[in-house]
């Protein structure tokens, strides 16, 4: 179990890595453009555009894969992986970032 939070400590230094794109997360982020959902990975927030669609599928892409292998690394189940992140993630949001509540609504941190 204790494998299972230094990774999810690794994955949550990696929600803030930026894409190779001339939008990043963090500038998503501030921006008030994407948020993060409760089962780990990233949505728009408002009327996506090209950029921020390219963005939230890098990312999910690249959490996606390390949900994967941490699953089969811990026997946890992708989804449960997924919540686990997206707790740690949501806890270290700058002040201003959009998350997902419970009931689905975007709320600003």
């Amino acid at each position: 179990m204790k494998k299972f939070w230094i990774i999810t400590l690794f994955l949550t230094a990696l929600s803030f890595s930026t894409a190779a794109f001339a939008l990043d997360l963090s500038e998503a982020r501030t921006r008030g453009l994407v948020g993060e959902k409760l089962d780990g990975f990233i949505a728009s927030v408002k009327q996506p555009t090209d950029e921020v669609n390219a963005v939230v599928s890098d990312i999910n892409s690249r959490r996606r894969a390390e949900y994967e292998k941490i699953s089969k690394n811990n026997g946890q189940p992708v989804s449960i992986v997924g919540k686990v992140a997206a707790e740690n993630i949501i806890n270290k949001l700058p002040a201003g970032s959009y998350f997902q509540s419970p009931n689905g609504d975007w709320v600003k941190k």
